[in-house]
């Protein structure tokens, strides 16, 4: 399974323009998950790493913070096919364009569910800022994020009861740029106790908490940034 990011803001190996944001496509199942802060940006990354946007099949959206569906008009304009998985928490009124411009809208509420072989959806968690994560079963369990606001060690038991089967990888933003170092240390020790072995932590995950991730998991962390592959 191959997982490339293809829009972030926390770049610092990359000549590409970093935006505020997050995207991820996992290969496999030719999905698209977020559309970061800017679709001529994502565009423009995604033909930069090879990416072909008409062959995408399915867009997961996490949930519905700017920065993570701003490119929707520009990837629905350039693929109209797509099946598009959201939030129950996105706006009926956005739900129902979307539901007109591509192939089919698939709603997701609280309850995990299968969306197709192999990749699940956790279900929406939390009320402030509502989201639901990805779940991609295969050989080695992988949990990818948009923001993570429900607190990631909650997500991964989510994500585990999903599918019965113990996460093994977590990709994507961790929502600990507020946190001491104190609980972000709590949290990976946590991650470790769950069963995580690799991480690769960016977007609003917050410097401080990437530097203590590379700390605690060595060989075990991946560098994001557009391109960063897991």
């Amino acid at each position: 399974m191959s997982i490339t990011i293809l829009f972030d803001n926390h770049n610092p190996s990359s000549e590409q323009r970093n935006l505020w944001g997050f995207a991820a496509y996992v290969h496999e199942h030719k999905l698209l998950f977020d559309t970061g802060s800017n679709g001529r940006a994502l565009l423009r990354n995604m033909e930069q790493l090879g990416i072909d946007v008409t062959q995408i099949e399915y867009l997961f959206l996490s949930h519905e913070h700017w920065d993570h569906i701003g490119g929707v008009d520009s990837v629905i304009e350039a693929n109209p096919n797509l099946t598009i998985f959201a939030p129950n928490s996105l706006s009926k009124n956005m739900i129902a364009d979307l539901r007109t411009q591509s192939r089919e809208v698939i709603v997701c509420d609280e309850h995990p569910r299968q969306l197709i072989p192999g990749l699940y959806s956790t279900g929406v968690q939390g009320d402030e800022a509502p989201e639901h994560a990805l779940v991609i079963e295969a050989p080695h369990p992988t949990l990818i994020t948009g923001c993570g606001h429900y607190g990631i060690e909650r997500i991964v038991e989510r994500a585990e009861s999903t599918i019965d089967t113990p996460i093994e990888k977590v990709i994507g933003g961790l929502h600990l740029h507020s946190h001491s170092r104190e609980e972000i240390q709590t949290i990976i020790d946590r991650l470790k106790q769950q069963g995580i072995a690799h991480v690769l932590p960016t977007h609003c995950t917050g410097d401080r908490a990437i530097e203590l991730f590379e700390e605690g998991y060595g060989e075990g962390f991946h560098i994001g940034g557009i391109g960063a592959k897991m």
